[in-house]
């Protein structure tokens, strides 16, 4: 009777426990985040965090996907996603809205902005002057091209001697080809590619020609519902995604093969030179100068959209709009 008695207590106690939920009686809370375009080194704590159970530790199941064609911005606020990728650029219109869209910016994958023009060495576009009278390779943004035209204005050229050509899709072969002399790039990828293409370059951030120019890209966008309803989860996410990009900071190469390992789309099979490469250099970007992961300093956010209104680029004043530390640790 002793062994009957100790194998159904066994038992009651294993029931318990599974109906409890197992460890620390945590639920498990499924979010869907929506990327802004396949998996590359920006992503890589996300894919960390899952890969190494920083989610699962926090009652948290992730599901990454791809965006759709309307972008992961009204995915996220539709409620489709609760995270999403987007950029402090990209948002101001959707801000300055009458209804603007009920997303806000929770925390900076990168501290800087690492955006700039890259062109042929030697031929004179080290600067915003010398891209008078060359091919500047767009994908025709009013925020873009007016950021060009300041950034030229500013250094005593003149905008309207630049051509204006359609972008380019592989930025080492365009350069290398002549197909264009001038490209807005993110030097995180296609400044590594070109460096690892064996492409002598010249470069210049967009933040060292003008300060105001050093605004957030990328973000990652909570939906507002979700923010407001739930938001120990929302900062359970973060405190796990910090914890997978804290990993890439320290751990560079081993991050890099769990972003190539997770990524199931199959866009970097045959990148992974690249991904590695790319890996080094953003390890220190992702938090770079600032004290914590994450943070968004509301002097350089805000001043990068009254710029915005002042240029005419948005209909209305949304300083202080759209963005919140608050859900950070």
């Amino acid at each position: 009777m002793k062994k009957i008695f100790a194998v159904l207590l066994t038992l009651i106690l294993l029931f318990s426990l599974t109906a409890c939920g197992g460890k620390g009686d945590k639920s498990v809370t499924e979010i869907v985040l929506c990327l802004d375009w396949t998996p590359n080194t920006n992503h890589t704590g996300f894919y960390v965090a899952d890969s190494l159970g920083y989610y699962e530790e926090e009652g948290i199941k992730i599901k990454i996907v791809q965006p759709p064609e309307d972008g992961a911005e009204l995915m996220t606020a539709s409620g489709q996603a609760q995270f999403g990728i987007s950029f402090q650029d990209s948002l101001a219109a959707a801000f300055a809205l009458d209804e603007p869209l009920e997303v806000t910016s929770v925390a900076a994958v990168l501290q800087h902005n690492t955006s700039g023009i890259i062109s042929r060495k030697g031929e004179g576009m080290d600067t915003p002057k010398g891209m008078e009278n060359q091919r500047y390779s767009t994908w025709n943004s009013p925020i873009e091209l007016k950021m060009v035209e300041h950034l030229m204005k500013k250094s005593g050229a003149d905008y309207g001697k630049l051509e204006l050509i359609p972008s380019v899709t592989n930025e080492a072969e365009a350069l290398r080809n002549g197909d264009a002399d001038a490209i807005w790039i993110y030097y995180g990828w296609a400044g590594i590619a070109c460096k690892n293409a064996g492409v002598d370059f010249d470069y210049f951030n967009m933040k060292d020609m003008e300060k105001t120019f050093d605004y957030y890209t990328p973000v990652i966008i909570g939906n507002n519902a979700f923010l407001n309803e739930s938001p120990e989860k929302a900062k359970a996410f973060l405190r796990a995604t910090e914890k997978g990009y804290r990993y890439a900071v320290e751990n560079p190469e081993a991050a890099a093969d769990i972003l190539i390992k997770g990524d199931t789309t199959g866009s970097l099979i045959g990148s992974e030179d690249l991904v590695t490469e790319s890996q080094k250099w953003m390890a220190s970007q992702y938090i770079a100068d600032s004290e914590k992961w994450g943070y968004m300093d509301p002097t350089r956010w805000n001043g990068f959209y009254k710029w915005l209104y002042e240029e005419g680029l948005v209909d209305r004043d949304i300083t202080d709009k759209g963005f919140t530390n608050n859900y950070l640790g």
